[in-house]
């Protein structure tokens, strides 16, 4: 599921990014702070909104930046 807003929805790519970091959620989420299952949440594209210390950590952790870990997508009808 992904969350959408009107004609738009946000995907979430932190599984790819850990696939090419080699790096299990479990790591990530002892290294970020936050739970395994909040994670699993927002890995798969079910979380309603995201804090911003946790997006720090996760860009920090993930050695990347929020548009890799997130974009947004138009639908078009």
């Amino acid at each position: 599921m992904v969350e959408e807003f009107g004609s738009s929805r946000v995907i979430c790519h932190l599984d790819s990014l850990l696939t090419r970091r080699d790096m299990s959620l479990t790591e990530l989420s002892k290294r970020v702070g936050v739970s395994l299952a909040n994670l699993s949440v927002l890995k798969n594209n079910r979380a309603k909104a995201v804090r911003y210390s946790t997006l720090i950590a996760l860009c920090e952790v993930l050695d990347c930046q929020p548009g890799d870990l997130f974009t947004v997508e138009r639908r078009s009808d």
